[in-house]
């Protein structure tokens, strides 16, 4: 009986506090619309197509990196493997057209529209990855790609992700332009 009063006490202490940080994220933040769907995907939010045709090296400077040594050389790799298809040449130091980083977080996201009566709400871990190549002198963001997508909370299970999203993220890279 104690046990039983224990689990529905923590369950009610989750969902009160699932609530709880919907609620201030609601009120803490203007963007948030009651109701709406998550939007999953690639969002390109800067381009400067001209400058980007004219790079052909780069190298990478650390911003925020994942935290699991891994993921990172996952994504690390999977970003050199599309910039080289597009024809970057991958310098470990020194002068370059542009520098190469990225950011990347997880989150949970919860689903109170579709939560069931009784139990829980619906949580989904969602992992978003930043991409950003920068002119190295002025300082100037020439492309910024960036990914939302549900993940495995298992990183070994990341790698397949990690590769699609990439892919994806680069399929918005500009095309040269045609002569």
């Amino acid at each position: 009986m104690r046990l039983a009063r224990a689990l529905l006490k923590e369950r009610d202490m989750r969902i009160a506090s699932s609530w709880f940080i919907a609620a201030c994220l609601l009120v803490g933040t203007s963007s948030v619309v009651v109701g709406a769907q998550v939007k999953y995907g690639v969002t390109v939010q800067t381009v400067k197509a001209a400058e980007l045709a004219k790079a052909k090296t780069y190298v990478w400077t650390v911003t925020r990196p994942s935290f699991d040594k891994k993921v990172d050389a996952l994504i690390v790799a999977a970003v050199d493997r599309e910039l080289s298809t597009r024809g970057f040449m991958k310098l470990s130091s020194g002068p370059s057209d542009v520098t190469v980083t990225y950011s990347s977080v997880s989150r949970t996201d919860i689903d109170l529209k579709n939560a069931p009566k009784e139990g829980l709400p619906n949580e989904s871990t969602v992992g978003t990855l930043t991409v950003d190549l920068t002119e190295p002198t002025k300082r100037e963001l020439l492309f910024r790609v960036r990914v939302d997508t549900p993940i495995a909370k298992d990183t070994s299970a990341l790698e397949p992700v990690i590769n699609a999203s990439v892919t994806a993220m680069f399929e918005k890279y500009p095309s040269p332009p045609k002569r």
